[in-house]
C-alpha cells in the first residue's frame, strides 16, 4: 500500500500547519509501532508537511486530526500534481521540484527509500520537468520568496530607495535574495545567527551582513523586514520591535514573515507595523492561479497519461523478483549446457562466441512470451497467474 499523509495550505492556515506537523510526527511513530513500514519519505516545506509510506495493506484506524490521508492511486496522483506545482500556493512554482529531489535524496541516504518510492519520486521529478517544458505553467512564476518581495512592493511601491533587512540566510532567505537581486536594490542588510552565511548571502546581493546581536540597530531605520529563519520560536517579539524602532518609523515599516514556525509575534502588528505572513501571500497565489488555469489544464492531461505509465511501472515492480529468478535460473542452465556443448565440439577456431550468442538468443526467445505475459498479468492485477508463476519458477 502506498500511503500519503499530509497537511498543507489548501486545508489549513499557517498556525494549523505548525500544530499538525507535530501530529504527523506522532502518527508516524504510532504507525511504525503497529506496522512494518518498508519505505518512507518525509517532505517538509514552509507551507506543507507530507509523509509517503510503503507498507502492507492494513486498516489504519487512527485519529488523523485534520490531516489528509490518501492511498495508492490518489497518493500517486497527488505527488505528480505536487511536482508540477499544481498543489503549490503559487501554481507552477519551481521550488517544489528541488524540495522533492532533496527529500528523495535524504531518504536514500538514510536507507528509508526502496524501489517503490524510488520509482515514484523519480517519475514525479520527470513529470514536473516535462510539464514545465511542454506548458507555460511556470512562466513568470513567483516563489514564496519573490511573493514576499512583491507583497512589500505592492504596499510601499518601488523598493529601489528602501532599506530591506533580511533575517535568515537559509533556504528561504536565499529565495528572498534571488527575488531582490532582480529588483536591483542598493540598501540590503542580511542578519543571520551564523555570520559567515550572512556574509555569503550579502555578497550575492551586493549588500552588507551584520551579526545577530546588531539586529536592533539594523531594524531602526529599515523599510522592509523579511523574516525567514528556521528558529523554533519567534525571534521578533513586540517588546524587541518596540525597543528597537522609533514609533514614527513603525507606521512606515512592512514586515513579511515567511518562516514556519513564525518568526514574528502577531502582537507586533499592534504597534502600527504592516505585518504579513504566509497566509497573506494567498492573494498573490490567487492572481497567478487565474492567470495559469489554462496551462494547469494542459498539465492535468500530461499527469493523467504519466499516472497510467507510473502505475504500470509499479505493477512491473511486483513481478521483477519472479522475472529475475527466471532469468538467473535460465542463465545458470544456459552457461552450463553451453560449456558442455563447447567441450563436445572441440576446437572451434575462435567461433565459441557464435555458440554463446546462439544460446542467449534461444533462452531469450523461449522466455520472451512468458515474461511478457507475467508483466501483462501484473498490469491487469491477475494475482492467480502471479502466484502460479512464483510456484512454478521457485528455486
Amino acid at each position: 500500500m502506498i500511503l500519503n499523509i499530509r497537511i498543507d495550505h489548501k486545508t489549513a492556515d499557517i498556525r494549523k500547519i505548525e500544530e499538525s506537523t507535530h501530529k504527523l510526527d506522532e502518527i508516524f511513530a504510532k504507525i511504525q509501532e503497529d506496522h512494518s513500514v518498508q519505505e518512507y519519505i518525509l517532505l517538509k516545506t514552509c507551507n506543507r508537511a507530507e509523509l509517503y509510506l510503503i507498507l502492507n495493506e492494513c486498516s489504519l484506524d487512527y485519529h488523523w486530526g485534520g490531516l489528509v490521508v490518501e492511498k495508492n492511486e490518489k497518493a500517486l496522483e497527488h505527488v505528480l500534481k505536487l511536482s508540477c506545482g499544481l498543489e503549490s500556493m503559487i501554481i507552477g512554482e519551481d521550488q517544489i521540484l528541488g524540495q522533492l529531489k532533496e527529500a528523495h535524496k535524504t531518504s536514500i541516504k538514510e536507507n528509508h527509500c526502496g524501489p517503490v518510492l524510488g520509482t515514484i519520486f523519480t517519475k514525479a521529478v520527470h513529470v514536473g520537468q516535462a510539464v514545465r517544458k511542454k506548458t507555460r505553467i511556470n512562466q513568470g512564476s513567483v516563489s514564496i520568496g519573490s511573493a514576499a518581495v512583491n507583497l512589500a512592493e505592492s504596499v510601499l511601491g518601488d523598493l529601489k530607495c528602501k532599506k530591506v533587512l533580511i533575517i535568515g540566510a537559509g533556504k528561504m532567505g536565499t529565495l528572498v535574495a534571488k527575488a531582490l537581486v532582480e529588483k536591483h536594490l542598493k540598501a540590503i542588510v542580511v542578519a543571520n545567527r551564523t555570520y559567515n552565511r550572512a556574509v555569503c548571502l550579502a555578497k550575492e546581493l551586493e549588500g552588507s551582513a551584520i551579526h545577530f546581536d546588531r539586529l536592533a540597530e539594523a531594524m531602526y531605520d529599515a523599510d522592509v523586514i523579511i523574516c525567514a529563519t528556521g528558529a523554533p520560536h519567534p525571534i521578533l517579539t513586540r517588546e524587541k520591535v518596540e525597543a528597537s524602532v522609533p514609533a514614527e518609523n513603525l507606521e512606515k515599516m512592512v514586515m513579511v514573515d515567511i518562516a514556519n514556525p513564525r518568526d514574528i509575534e502577531e502582537d507586533v502588528a499592534q504597534l502600527g507595523v504592516r505585518l504579513y505572513n504566509i497566509d497573506d501571500l494567498r492573494d498573490i497565489a490567487d492572481k497567478n492561479r487565474k492567470m495559469r488555469e489554462r496551462e494547469a489544464c494542459e498539465a492535468e492531461k500530461i499527469i493523467a497519461e504519466e499516472l497510467q505509465l507510473l502505475e504500470t511501472s509499479l505493477r512491473h515492480l511486483e513481478v521483477k523478483p519472479i522475472i529475475g529468478d527466471i532469468r538467473s535460473q535460465a542463465e545458470v542452465i544456459r552457461q552450463r549446457e553451453t560449456k558442455k556443448a563447447l567441450r563436445m565440439l572441440g576446437d572451434m577456431n575462435g567461433k565459441e562466441k557464435v555458440v554463446d550468442d546462439l544460446t542467449k538468443v534461444v533462452v531469450d526467445r523461449v522466455f520472451y512470451d512468458i515474461i511478457h505475459n507475467l508483466r501483462e498479468a501484473a498490469e491487469n492485477g491477475d494475482k492467480d497467474v502471479l502466484e502460479a508463476a512464483q510456484t512454478i519458477f521457485k528455486k
